[in-house]
């Protein structure tokens, strides 16, 4: 415990939450402001998807981003949904049951998102698995991978779906059987009940316990981009939120709202995280989605990190904090740092096109001259421009 009985970093529910009740009244509308943004209102949830939440023990949440009426355009309203969530059964217990009772959690909570007429919803990365990586272990991880068009992940995302009319990103390891039964760390996209696509982690972290590269490679997708009756979607996955050109691209091929499903943990990143999706948003004038997993995971054998420590069985707490960014730099607050829990959005996808007028940051880029940087830069012959 803490010597001087202050709440451990792990118990604290939401930094948010400790502004709002501590924050003098008189000055918290202004402080809010100035950290955040302009204020998202929140947004009336059904009854039944409360219910559920609360009978099934997580959190919900609903806010709405506004955006000006236009007079030759109709608004471009979506709904978006996005889930964090624990383990449910201990990572000794066979993979099937392991899978089993993750599937089963995550369609309970898909209820409740389509009980609040989600439109896309975007799970965690490696959703349907503990974030294993950390281990080093081949066995028994790699047999969580499975094809993404037709795996048991994939049919189940299909069928709810299809169930609920709502576009599906299920982020899981995959089995590549037609090249080698290679690896990869891959998100799918399922809209109307089918497979549409899917894009595979550009980039691959070799950070503390995030051992990844023992497992999957760099991706080999580029930067799609999924056409949906909602709207352009795109999913930057985990680590490549760190790449300022990886949200670029997405954006460069017309995305409108880019997903971020991550498995990060407190003391490496929890500093970066509320800034570095929203960067992005702002950047790229899109709206961006950051998911991230929550609680302790901990695993069957002892593992080192290579940093002197002794030896231990978890990789850390997954902070949550899962939260929504515009393009004009606001955001919501974002969930719970310890539970479960489903964040519902409301966004005027019109705001993407209104930001880019005022601000004007597409038609300031100079990409010309970026790209003539950049090519030069990546040759092996590289001077430094460095004038003494």
């Amino acid at each position: 415990g803490n010597l001087f009985g202050m709440a451990s970093i792990n118990q604290i529910e939401s930094v948010e939450g400790v502004l709002n009740e501590h924050l003098p009244e008189a000055e918290k509308e202004a402080v809010l402001k100035i950290l955040y943004g302009k204020e998202t209102k929140p947004l009336n949830l059904p009854q039944a998807a409360i219910s559920l939440a609360e009978k099934n023990d997580f959190e919900i949440k609903g806010y709405a981003f506004a955006a000006a009426q236009e007079q030759l355009r109709s608004p471009r309203i979506v709904r978006v949904g996005l889930i964090q969530n624990k383990i449910v059964v201990p990572t000794d217990r066979p993979i099937k049951e392991q899978r089993d009772a993750l599937h089963q959690r995550i369609s309970t909570i898909v209820k409740a998102a389509a009980e609040a007429q989600v439109n896309i919803i975007c799970f965690q990365e490696a959703w349907t698995m503990p974030f294993a990586f950390c281990t080093r272990e081949k066995k028994p991880w790699c047999e969580f991978a499975e094809a993404a068009e037709d795996g048991p992940t994939t049919e189940l995302v299909k069928t709810l779906s299809q169930q609920y009319n709502m576009v599906i990103i299920s982020p899981i390891l995959e089995r590549d059987s037609l090249h080698g039964d290679t690896i990869w760390n891959t998100a799918v996209v399922v809209s109307r009940g089918r497979y549409l696509g899917k894009h595979r982690k550009n980039h691959i972290p070799r950070v503390g316990d995030f051992n990844e590269s023992t497992y999957y490679f760099e991706g080999n997708t580029g930067h799609p981009v999924f056409q949906t009756e909602f709207g352009k979607i795109a999913i930057n996955i985990c680590y490549g939120r760190h790449h300022p050109l990886n949200w670029f691209m997405f954006g460069a091929n017309g995305a409108e709202i880019v997903f971020n499903p991550s498995a990060t943990v407190g003391e490496l990143s929890e500093p970066l995280w509320g800034i570095e999706a929203r960067n992005a948003a702002i950047a790229n004038s899109y709206f961006t989605c950051a998911i991230n997993r929550v609680g302790t995971e901990k695993f069957p054998n002892e593992f080192t990190s290579g940093d002197g420590r002794p030896a231990h069985q978890d990789f850390g707490h997954f902070y949550g904090s899962s939260y929504v960014a515009a393009p004009d730099g606001s955001r919501t607050p974002g969930l719970s740092r310890t539970r479960d829990g489903l964040l519902i959005v409301e966004m005027d996808l019109n705001l993407c096109r209104q930001v880019r007028d005022i601000w004007g940051f597409k038609m300031t880029q100079r990409l010309d001259m970026y790209a003539k940087s950049i090519a030069a830069v990546a040759e092996p012959n590289y001077e430094p421009n460095i004038i003494n």
